[in-house]
């Protein structure tokens, strides 16, 4: 055979692994972007909205699972979740006589709990960022219950927001609490 025929088969050989190699990743990036949509639910279209872009959407919220998995989130003793729960049906009592002050509470009652259980507490975004890995379906009451918050120091806010604030607080807290649920949403993204 011609040494020219031997160059055309290496050739198409080499183009078929091309066309197989550029298959496999495209196809193993629309898994990606299904396992990432099925994880995060809501916080992915909220993502992609304030991205621009979903593959920079999808970027970010990797980067925020693969920096959640490298923190050592741990269980509640049986102690400290009692003790939290006690604190919070003392801080939902006062939320009748004073809302406002009970609603700053809620807010410093969960970020102990966060910090307490592992997680960075620093920053909001950051929790909210974290929080998102763990609680996709939650995290965006976080996030209007400290908006609220947030409004309700600069004197923007009437009681009934202030309860919407109170009960977004508590589906978080309750999440935190109730640690099985982390495990099940660890296992969901190995």
């Amino acid at each position: 055979m011609p040494t020219w025929q031997w160059i055309l088969i290496a050739a198409a050989i080499v183009v078929v692994l091309a066309v197989l190699i550029v298959a496999v990743r495209s196809r193993g990036g629309r898994n990606r972007s299904e396992q990432l949509k099925q994880h995060f639910g809501p916080e992915y279209h909220r993502v992609v909205s304030e991205k621009g872009d979903p593959k920079a959407a999808e970027k970010e919220l990797a980067a925020r699972a693969r920096k959640r998995d490298k923190l050592d989130i741990v269980a509640l003793s049986p102690i400290a979740r009692n003790d939290f729960l006690a604190r919070w049906a003392q801080v939902q009592t006062d939320f009748v006589d004073d809302p406002a002050n009970a609603v700053g509470s809620a807010d410093l009652l969960v970020t102990e709990v966060m910090r307490q259980r592992g997680y960075p507490v620093d920053d909001f975004e950051r929790r909210a960022a974290d929080i998102s890995v763990d609680h996709p379906h939650i995290v965006e009451n976080y996030r209007a219950a400290h908006g609220i918050h947030t409004a309700q120091q600069r004197g923007e806010v009437d009681t009934e927001r202030q309860r919407e604030a109170f009960v977004h607080y508590r589906a978080l807290f309750e999440r935190l609490l109730d640690t099985t649920d982390n495990d099940s949403s660890r296992e969901a993204r190995a």
